[in-house]
């Protein structure tokens, strides 16, 4: 719901437990007045403390730039006397720079449009894009999600800088079924001449609180989303990529928490960006104590020149406050990214297990390899046979061959074609790997087009992996980068896409583009590869589209938007995979994140961890298999049937159900758990690592969440073995019994031992 309180000057936003509440003063300067729990009362501009020093310029005309270095500008502008982080800059035609931004008109209207270009989240999906799943055992929590469609409310305010004819029209969209509010920033040049925008921010939040910490998800590749909190004092803190994407090394989020948050108590205030290119984030603490909180596009090598009548869009944030620690924060995520923001056919269906290649084989495959392990794999439940890196051009290591996606038909005769069929008549869907926004030097497509290659005048771009990336933003690069895709798509009966994107973008140069348009190129190239999916979901309604980016290193909003499930981080091993799948958890719903059972001994750690527990922390994704089946002993072979019927048994919790994080083992070193509860309260799972077994210990406590405190439940030990599909009814306890005394878990001999629990009301 959303109100304008004419009396009073305020916009007030309201979710079912938030409010957000930003007001004008006399002189039309909009500034942020409080973001919480749900109030009433709209008659809040005091808060504004124009009575105190410094007032605004029409009392106190001395101290103007004064005024805007304390007021909690709604959207900040740089050149004006605010010496805080600024959420927008430009540069005049005349070299000068600065905004003044009045309040000039709003409306308020159902519904939300969407984001031209731009991922984004939506109001009701369009009819027929989305069906439930046919092989749910839960009809309605499939029923109560797409129930959950047109249900959100948005405002526009337009600001206005008198001087330049700059219009700058602030989007918020409150959601009615979850405690998130989305923002989003578009500039127009109503003036007579052409200004460059150097500064695009999306969202902006004041917050007033002592002892604050930050909260942000470094990483590297293959140690992707850890969580990591930071005090913050005077000064800033700043999360951010200039690699081209999100990134494995940062993440486009952050959380100003109170201190001593933990996951069911404290205040949270954080912000997520629906973009997969650069970015920052920034946490400032100023001399009044009172906390920035910025997020958008990073302005490094960012500058969009805008011509009179042009209107820039810049990407939406997401903003979520919690009372309740960082577990109503992650549900209140996990909500809005499941009703609001993936789509398609696969939105609410299961997704078939499968089995990739990579690890099973890496480059050395042919036909009869694949099918093999196909046999194998349909022998024993697995749905579907993914074709790994190595299938095109005469690719036999990464040296060669991006760009020239066409089969090498020496290594699969017949192509996808006889592959297609083969494994269709083994009950199975066939998959590909595909890595579409990059060229190798060695490769037909660059012989013929070296300068399609991101480029600057005079300088040899620099590689790596042995390759190149291709310009996009270039239209006639993207169209037959598309054509090739399509046509390989068209050849044959295949249902699956994992996109790769391997390399950060260096050289950023582009041999088309006019001297003042280069700094285009970064936000262009991201524009193109959005544009690209978006016409492949089109194209193919019912392909299953997963994301990639060497492992995790674009696991975004943005790419949730075109794929329902994103591949989480190469690194397999299923213990490593605790701390980043934690991370991942803690703002993207279990359905979207790509998990498999990998070898052992683990080809990154060389851990050796049962084939039971590689299967329970897999199960909390989407769930697949790494490895060469027809290579595994028979006792690991005779467990994988289990594993997947349960996966099959349990796939609507995992994709509907609440999220409750228990026990973090990055945190205690000793044992990790979380669990996923219906949310009827009806029925839930909960899973427990023990990582490091100790001797001389008495069993664990763990408190459940999530639970009718009032409601009986049956605790069943699950075991994924083949035969043990309909364990035997547990022991009874009361919900508040588990919720506040807890059970035991025992302790048992060895590391890396797992225990899945399900929980019934009877």
């Amino acid at each position: 719901m959303i109100q304008y309180d004419e009396a009073h000057h305020i916009f007030k936003l309201d979710t079912p437990n938030t409010s957000y509440i930003f007001g004008l003063t006399d002189e039309s300067y909009p500034g942020q007045i409080y973001y919480g729990k749900k109030i009433e009362d709209t008659d809040l501009g005091y808060l504004l403390r124009e009575d105190e020093r410094p007032q605004p310029p029409s009392v106190l005309r001395r101290e103007k730039a004064g005024y805007f270095d304390f007021y909690p500008m709604e959207y900040p502008s740089a050149g004006i006397g605010d010496a805080r982080e600024s959420c927008i800059g430009i540069h005049t035609m005349d070299g000068q720079e600065g905004l003044e931004l009045r309040y000039r008109s709003h409306q308020i209207y159902a519904g939300k449009k969407p984001l031209e270009g731009l991922p984004a989240t939506w109001d009701a999906e369009p009819a027929g894009t989305s069906e439930t799943d046919p092989d749910s055992s839960d009809k309605t929590t499939d029923k109560e999600v797409q129930a959950a469609d047109c249900s959100c409310s948005t405002l526009e305010v337009t600001l206005e800088d008198e001087v330049t004819g700059i219009w700058v029209i602030l989007s918020y969209t409150a959601f009615e079924d979850t405690d998130a509010i989305t923002r989003s920033v578009r500039v127009e040049n109503k003036g007579e001449r052409s200004i460059y925008l150097t500064k695009v921010l999306s969202a902006c939040l004041h917050v007033e609180q002592e002892n604050l910490e930050v909260l942000t998800l470094p990483g590297s590749w293959s140690r992707e989303r850890q969580i990591q909190r930071q005090k913050l004092g005077y000064g800033s803190i700043v999360t951010e990529s200039i690699r081209g994407i999100s990134s494995h090394q940062d993440h486009p989020f952050m959380a100003l928490v109170t201190e001593n948050c933990t996951q069911t108590t404290g205040d949270v205030y954080a912000v997520n960006f629906v973009y997969s290119g650069n970015f920052i984030a920034k946490a400032m603490r100023d001399q009044f104590d009172q906390t920035r909180m910025v997020m958008g596009i990073h302005p490094d090598r960012f500058c969009w020149k805008l011509e009179s009548g042009e209107s820039f869009q810049a990407p939406e944030a997401v903003l979520v406050y919690s009372d309740e620690g960082l577990g109503k924060m992650t549900r209140a995520f996990h909500s809005l990214y499941r009703n609001h923001l993936i789509r398609g056919y696969w939105k609410d269906r299961r997704r078939p297990v499968l089995i990739n290649n990579w690890e099973a084989t890496y480059f050395d495959f042919d036909t009869e390899k694949l099918l093999a392990i196909a046999r194998e794999a349909a022998e024993r439940g697995i749905e579907m046979l993914v074709v790994d890196d190595g299938w095109f051009g005469y690719r036999s290591n990464d040296d060669s061959s991006l760009g020239d996606w066409q089969v090498n038909e020496k290594k699969l005769p017949g192509g996808f074609t006889y592959l297609a069929q083969e494994v269709n008549k083994l009950g199975m869907k066939l998959g590909i790997w595909l890595e579409p926004e990059m060229v190798s030097e060695d490769s037909n497509l660059y012989r013929a087009h070296p300068d399609w290659a991101l480029q600057m005048n005079g300088r040899e771009p620099g590689q790596a992996r042995a390759q190149y990336v291709l310009d996009l933003s270039r239209p006639e690069v993207a169209e037959y980068v598309y054509g090739m895709i399509r046509d390989v798509l068209s050849s044959a009966n295949i249902e699956y896409v994992k996109w790769d994107m391997n390399r950060l973008l260096s050289d950023v140069g582009n041999l088309t583009l006019p001297s003042d348009r280069q700094g285009e190129i970064m936000h262009r190239y991201m524009l193109a590869v959005y544009s690209l999916q978006d016409r492949l979901t089109k194209d193919f309604p019912q392909l299953l589209l997963e994301n990639c980016c060497s492992g995790g290193g674009r696991f975004d909003p943005g790419m949730l938007y075109y794929s329902p499930q994103i591949w989480c981080s190469d690194d397999t091993d299923a213990i490593e995979r605790l701390s980043i799948q934690e991370g991942t958890q803690l703002l993207y719903p279990l359905s979207c994140i790509g998990a498999h059972v990998s070898i052992c001994p683990n080809h990154g750690t060389g851990r050796v961890t049962p084939f039971e527990t590689r299967g329970v922390v897999a199960l909390s994704g989407t769930f697949g298999y790494e490895l060469d089946i027809t290579r595994l002993s028979d006792e690991e072979k005779d467990q994988i049937p289990g594993q997947v019927a349960h996966y099959k048994q349990y796939s609507h919790l995992i994709r509907n159900g609440e999220y409750y994080r228990i026990a973090s083992w990055r945190e205690n070193h000793l044992c990790d758990c979380f669990m996923i509860v219906s949310k009827n309260r009806a029925e839930a799972l909960c899973t427990y690592v023990q990582v490091l077994s100790q001797i001389n210990c008495k069993s664990l406590r763990i408190r459940l969440q999530g639970l009718d405190p009032d409601a009986f439940y049956s605790v069943t030990e699950v075991t994924l073995a083949a035969g043990s599909e309909n364990e035997a009814a547990g022991k009874r306890y009361q919900g508040a019994a588990l919720m506040y005394a807890g059970i035991l878990m025992p302790r048992v001999m060895g590391d890396f031992k797992a225990r899945l629990l399900y929980i019934k009301r009877i």
